[in-house]
């Protein structure tokens, strides 16, 4: 069973997701808070593995309650959402420690597959979000020369090459096709690198590897 602590602060959107989600066999609302300061404090005292966390509240906004449940309770995952689609939002979340983010204005089933996908340990960015972070975000202005880029020099040859294939969306099982190696052996692989460049999940991965210069956006 997924359990899942809903963060928004409009009870009638609260309302519409429990609805959603307890009609899953696999999945259980276990508490609801409208701002990111009950978020926090629910997720410490329920240990949700999935929460599905507004960007805009008052208070604590999502993105640092997000930091704050991420950085307490590493088995947890946050899928942000947000009317608002705006790519600093998706980056400012992802960089927060969010496995995921999901406009609102997606469907029940887009929303529960989202919920089991971050519960499984993988990102899950509306593709729509991620085909424009990708085109306009990631090649903007430079980084300030005071925040360093993420290092990938102490990756292997084989992990920078699985690190790239992430970075243009392939599945592991794509990525060991295309390797000729087994499954097992990517994840092996993904594990390792994920470790050496301080990346929670394939999303912090993602941007990890286009900052670092690894891969560029495709015209």
């Amino acid at each position: 069973m997924i359990t899942v602590l809903l963060v928004d602060d409009q009870a009638l959107v609260r309302t519409g997701f429990r609805m959603i989600l307890d009609a899953q066999p696999d999945m259980s609302v276990v508490g609801e808070a409208a701002e990111g300061e009950e978020a926090v404090r629910l997720s410490r005292e329920l240990r949700p593995q999935v929460v599905l966390m507004d960007v805009h509240m008052p208070g604590v906004d999502g993105v640092a309650a997000t930091e704050r449940i991420t950085r307490e309770a590493a088995e947890t995952r946050v899928l942000g959402l947000s009317t608002f689609d705006l790519d600093e939002y998706v980056v400012a979340m992802l960089r927060a420690g969010a496995s995921g983010f999901l406009p609102k204005d997606i469907s029940p089933e887009e929303l529960v597959a989202g919920v089991r996908i971050v519960h499984r340990g993988e990102s899950a960015v509306a593709p729509r979000l991620l085909t424009r972070l990708i085109g306009t975000f990631v090649r903007a202005a430079p980084r300030p020369p005071a925040v360093a880029a993420p290092s990938v020099d102490g990756l292997t040859e084989r992990e920078r090459e699985v690190l790239v294939l992430i970075a243009r969306g392939h599945s592991n099982g794509e990525i060991a096709e295309q390797l000729a190696v087994s499954p097992s052996t990517v994840k092996n692989h993904v594990t390792s690198l994920f470790s050496k460049i301080g990346a929670r999940d394939r999303a912090q991965a993602v941007i990890a590897a286009y900052e670092a210069g690894l891969v560029t956006p495709r015209s």
